[in-house]
């Protein structure tokens, strides 16, 4: 029987936790949430992976680069697709959210809203340089790992063969940390199901169905972005099939979908994104870039709709300069936004700040924002793994007969 579990293909073990557990939390209700240690253990263990994988792989990636692909090049390539992805998300959130009746006659009680400080865009700057890198590593702070590893990866190439020993290392430690990743990733139809049956069994069907329409806005927006806009590029920037890309797309959209988390998702779209024949040198750079500043759901689409939904609750008219400005702001602050469960929130003040609209109508989707998240991140993982490949390609970066290969995430790119 063991035997017949390990050839099933590991995105259909996924499939599986993610049915079993939604089925699970249905039947039994809150009881349900007692399996959401299943979900916790995945996601920590997850997390033990983040701070040094993305420290030797942005390194690796960066020395390696620096010998045969222009980095300047690429990394604004990769940057003006953020962007660009960026912009049309948040008008499809502006277009979704405009044509449905969100509010209606929905009156919810109101519970307190926690401030949150949001830093300016100069604080946001001056944050992403670590004064201790220590520090940075052992408190999990990803963009300051980010700028440390790249700084260290630049100081590398420029020292040249003084600096071997040390780079060596590193990648030494970087092929530790992916074998240390395909072992975790092994648990994720556990952790998938234990997520799931919290989830379900936490909110319940019921709970959801009054905020059915505010919901729905979202996943209708996302999955516009990710089946259109992200499939487009692939079809007809790449000119590769979208069908094949989101099939190998797919195990890592379902961590993202149920850990709610861009960079507990690493490790799988970084499987996934070798599967495609994207180089691992450059995946290593686009991932965990992306992850931090690649947030078309929880920066574009999320922050549009969430916007127009708490206008319609309160009755406050939105001109088309308001509009504007959230499109403009949603599109720009994302780039300050953490790739972690629940930052969206602070991408969201930032939003009805910028309109004027009341905070307090956070405290109206504060207790769905889990559901949501799902999608969100969903959308900004598909949106990593779409840039990797289409600049990839650009670059030389694809490898386009592996593309094509049907074989299985986990199994390949091992070196």
């Amino acid at each position: 029987m063991w035997q017949t579990i390990k050839q099933i293909p590991f995105w259909q073990k996924v499939v599986a936790g993610f049915i079993l557990g939604a089925t699970v939390g249905v039947i039994f209700g809150e009881q349900a949430t007692v399996l959401k240690p299943l979900g916790d253990l995945f996601i920590a263990a997850i997390k033990m992976l983040v701070a040094p994988l993305i420290f030797c792989a942005i390194v690796v990636s960066i020395t390696a680069l620096g010998n045969d692909v222009s980095l300047k090049r690429l990394s604004f390539k990769t940057l003006a697709m953020f962007m660009f992805t960026g912009t049309i998300a948040s008008i499809i959130g502006l277009t979704v959210g405009s044509m449905i009746d969100m509010g209606g006659t929905m009156e919810l009680a109101t519970s307190e809203v926690r401030e949150r400080h949001v830093p300016g865009f100069a604080q946001v700057l001056l944050d992403m340089i670590p004064v201790n890198p220590f520090a940075s590593l052992a408190e999990g702070k990803v963009l300051q790992i980010i700028v440390f590893a790249a700084l260290v990866g630049i100081a590398i190439n420029k020292v040249g063969e003084k600096a071997d020993a040390l780079k060596r290392t590193i990648e030494a430690g970087a092929e530790v940390m992916f074998q240390l990743t395909r072992m975790v990733l092994q648990l994720t139809p556990i952790g998938v199901f234990g997520l799931m049956a919290w989830v379900v069994g936490e909110y319940g069907l019921s709970t959801l169905l009054p905020l059915g329409k505010f919901i729905g806005a979202i996943y209708i927006a996302a999955l516009i972005h990710i089946i259109v806009v992200y499939g487009g590029l692939i079809k007809f920037a790449a000119k590769l099939s979208p069908v094949q890309f989101f099939r190998k797309a797919m195990p890592a959209q379902l961590v993202a979908f149920t850990t709610a988390s861009s960079f507990g998702t690493l490790p799988a779209s970084t499987r996934c994104t070798e599967s495609m024949g994207v180089s691992k040198k450059y995946g290593a750079f686009v991932l965990p870039m992306g992850a931090t500043m690649n947030m078309d759901g929880c920066g574009g689409i999320y922050p549009a709709i969430a916007a127009i939904f708490i206008a319609q609750i309160y009755g406050i008219p939105l001109e088309m300069s308001d509009y504007l400005l959230i499109a403009v702001t949603a599109t720009v602050a994302s780039v300050g936004t953490a790739g972690v469960p629940g930052s969206a929130m602070v991408m969201l003040s930032v939003t009805l700040g910028v309109v004027g609209l009341p905070l307090e109508g956070i405290a109206f989707i504060a207790a769905i924002d889990r559901v949501i998240d799902m999608i969100r991140t969903s959308t900004n993982v598909t949106g990593d793994m779409m840039t990797a490949v289409v600049v990839g390609k650009s670059e030389g970066q694809v490898d386009v007969d592996q593309f094509y290969t049907n074989d299985e995430p986990l199994k390949t790119a091992t070196s």
